[in-house]
């Protein structure tokens, strides 16, 4: 009798739910040939094409995506059956400082496959400013820190990603007009600065228009129309797309750091960086 692999399939899975093979390459600390073949293999045992090639992405077919709930199916049946007999290898609190961006577009899937691999573990979580996250009277609150810093900046922090600073507006209401209108987030915004410091530079008009520190407030007031704002590349919501305009200044670079000072459980803290490693920088 037939036998599928438990390994391809959480490879065909995490091909899937990542967006492509090499990222899931990083995830599953594997090369991406080696990934191709299991696919092949999984292929060449079902007798059905499992992916389509559309540019560089990886797009499941008909079969990959009748395939796919029944292969979380077969894989959460086997994580259950380990996760009952063998006790969670981490357990405790973790307490996550994280910039209110990357809190709604990162951090929701990310944290859903840490907690359904250490079940065990408690995260409290915290969005904020970098600059208030990171602020010596505020940061001992914090066991891992997810923070921007200007690149050239001294930093604790390990670097994680050099990402573009990107204009970010909604494609139904284009720019106008010689007058900027602006969506920021209150002074103290790595990204306000950077966005009002470019802006000074150059001769065309711009107005704030609106300011919230909530990541959904500003989308929600560019989806009316009531301007544009700046974000990292990374942490662009679904939603919102990267604008390129002429009365728009390029924005430079930022620095994506985590900052790891969890004494208490450095090993909960060291997996849950190395997660958001694999996310940004795949």
């Amino acid at each position: 009798m037939k036998q599928l692999s438990l390994d391809t399939l959480r490879t065909f899975v995490s091909v899937i739910e990542l967006g492509g093979y090499a990222k899931a390459g990083d995830f599953l600390g594997r090369s991406q040939p080696a990934i191709s073949l299991q696919i092949k293999k999984l292929e060449s045992q079902l007798n059905r094409k499992l992916f389509t090639k559309v540019g560089q992405r990886h797009v499941p077919s008909a079969d990959g995506n009748w395939l796919y709930p029944k292969a979380k199916e077969i894989l959460e049946l086997n994580d259950n059956i380990f996760r009952s007999l063998t006790p969670a290898p981490l357990s405790g609190r973790l307490r996550l400082g994280i910039p209110n961006e990357f809190a709604s577009t990162l951090l929701p899937g990310l944290i859903g496959e840490f907690s359904k691999r250490y079940p065990d573990v408690s995260l409290e979580v915290t969005s904020a400013l970098s600059r208030d996250l990171l602020h010596p009277t505020q940061r001992d609150h914090f066991d891992l820190i997810l923070a921007l810093v200007n690149p050239g900046e001294q930093t604790e922090g390990e670097v994680v990603l050099e990402d573009d600073v990107v204009w970010v507006g909604d494609t139904a209401h284009p720019l106008v007009g010689n007058n900027i209108p602006l969506v920021l987030a209150p002074d103290g915004c790595m990204y306000r600065s950077r966005v009002i410091e470019q802006l000074k530079q150059q001769t065309f008009a711009w107005k704030i228009s609106y300011t919230n520190a909530d990541l959904g407030g500003l989308v929600a007031a560019i989806q009316q129309g009531l301007g544009v704002t700046a974000l990292a590349k990374s942490s662009l919501p679904a939603n919102l797309a990267v604008l390129n305009h002429p009365h728009l200044p390029k924005l430079g670079k930022v620095n994506i750091c985590l900052f790891n000072q969890d004494t208490q459980h450095p090993v909960i803290s060291k997996t849950l960086a190395e997660f958001f490693k694999v996310r940004l920088r795949g």
